[in-house]
């Protein structure tokens, strides 16, 4: 299990081309994930904002949001709200949901176009960019993600904070604090900002 405090913004239509220009500038730190591409699957659950259930390959990753955080902002253009999430990795599907929700849900492909970046983060407002594969005790995870479901397109830009639960806020705002220095693209809005579950419900038609 592992604690994480996330914030999160879905837009719909293509990643804004002035967006992938500022994730890939060497502004943001010298490494940068190559673009991963796939498809995960994710269980529509009715009524259920509070819990993800997602199949990647053949592990069951399951997420329960612990929290709700009122809105942070970063400079004049981020302004989002934080959730703190607990996650699990289950392999051969056994996973700490009951069947009954399991059974209430319907699958559902998300097709993906995701960069990442790295940063851990020492002491408040200090952070150093590492590669995404570095197992770094505590940092932030910054992504952003091209969507495709049933052939409409999506983008999101996320956060997501990890390491000590008592640092995980520290940790998000440094980084978003320091990465949104050189964001000059479009405002990200509280009104856009919810996790994986919320937009999925959304899409379910």
């Amino acid at each position: 299990m592992r604690a994480s405090l996330e914030m999160r913004w879905f837009y719909s239509g293509a990643l804004p081309k002035s967006i992938g220009q500022w994730f890939g500038s060497e502004s943001l730190g010298g490494y940068l994930s190559p673009p991963e591409e796939r498809e995960d699957l994710y269980l529509l659950i009715p009524g259920c904002d509070y819990l993800g259930v997602k199949l990647r390959g053949k592990n069951l990753q399951v997420k329960w949001r612990q929290a709700e955080f009122g809105a942070m902002q970063f400079g004049n253009r981020w302004e989002g709200k934080a959730e703190k999430w607990l996650k699990w990795i289950c392999a051969d599907t056994m996973a700490p949901v009951s069947a009954d929700i399991l059974a209430t849900g319907k699958w559902v492909g998300v097709k993906k176009k995701r960069a990442q970046r790295l940063y851990q983060v020492s002491a408040p407002g200090v952070l150093m960019s590492v590669p995404v594969e570095a197992p770094i005790p505590q940092g932030c995870i910054v992504e952003v993600t091209q969507l495709n479901i049933n052939g409409t397109a999506s983008w999101t830009l996320g956060f997501e904070a990890f390491g000590s639960e008592s640092f995980l806020t520290e940790s998000l705002q440094t980084v978003a604090n320091w990465t949104n220095k050189s964001y000059q693209a479009q405002k990200l809005t509280t009104e856009n900002s919810f996790g994986y579950p919320i937009w999925l419900a959304g899409k379910k038609d």
